[in-house]
């Protein structure tokens, strides 16, 4: 008789293990993840909860005075600790990242096809046509209307969406393994933000990146995360695949967050109680 065959095990792009972050004062206390290829990850929580220190903590974007204490490995390869020079090959060539704001992100004084190119001609050694045929092949990637006469533009002459979409390509221009995403929607309305989501959402599978998608708003995990951890006040205080946590919260703060969703029908452990005492008065 065969034995029924298993999914192969899969080595994490990225781990993170016991991660603790202080700036003055203990701000996150040993969390652990692992990200894996062709996934998106969400980090989910509050402002102050720790989530986009524990982003910037993978590329060593931390404050000068932070203490940095665990491991965070890059296909096996230690990260904390490492020095500079040799982060700075890592950062935008094998870890690349997306801010909340694309006006940020982007030189205000450069054409777009200059910033695309930059990142190729450092890290893969790109120059002339190939590096500006690889640009239109981002933006065309990315959705970006006209990507020839693109090239000669400057940030402010795009809407917010394609800024983002530009910022997106730019993080796409080395093929980094993993891909760190911090409130990529937060600035953009909401039909914006559904194209931006599907973007993603495709780009980890074509491309198979590894996506830690950082956010306050558990309806943008509801939209594409495979799996979500919920942090709360540096800690990460519960994590399921996608469906299940939707479905099922198991911890009172992911169930409040939950709540606070428009149309959410979901209770706090209070709120149940209190319906089940007033239940209970009624019947009475």
């Amino acid at each position: 008789m065969t034995a029924p065959a298993t999914a192969p095990v899969r080595t994490p792009a990225l781990s993170i293990r016991d991660l603790t972050i202080d700036i003055g004062r203990p701000l996150v206390h040993g969390i652990s993840l692992d990200l894996e290829a062709g996934r998106i990850h969400g980090l989910a929580g509050e402002s102050g909860s720790g989530k986009t220190l524990t982003s910037l903590a993978v590329l060593g974007l931390l404050p000068r005075q932070a203490r940095t204490g665990g491991s965070i490995t890059l296909a096996g390869e230690e990260l904390v600790g490492m020095r500079r020079r040799a982060l700075n090959r890592i950062r935008g060539r094998r870890i690349a990242m997306i801010f909340q704001d694309p006006s940020a992100s982007l030189h205000p004084q450069l054409p777009i096809g200059r910033q695309l190119t930059d990142h190729m001609r450092v890290h893969l050694g790109l120059r002339g046509d190939a590096a500006r045929a690889r640009a239109i092949e981002l933006l065309e990637t990315v959705q970006v209307p006209n990507p020839d006469a693109a090239l000669k533009r400057y940030p402010h002459q795009f809407s917010g969406g394609q800024r983002q979409r530009i910022a997106i390509a730019c993080s796409l221009a080395c093929d980094p393994e993993v891909l760190l995403a911090d409130e990529p929607t937060t600035a953009l309305d909401v039909t914006v933000q559904a194209g931006i989501l599907r973007l993603l959402r495709d780009l980890a599978i074509e491309r198979d990146l590894a996506v830690l998608l950082v956010t306050h708003d558990l309806g943008v995990m509801s939209a594409i995360a495979d799996e979500v951890a919920v942090m709360k006040n540096g800690q990460i205080v519960e994590r399921a695949d996608r469906e299940t946590l939707f479905r099922a919260p198991q911890h009172e703060y992911t169930r409040t967050l939950l709540a606070a969703l428009p149309g959410s029908k979901i209770e706090t452990d209070a709120e149940h109680s209190e319906r089940d005492a007033d239940e209970e008065a009624e019947d009475e």
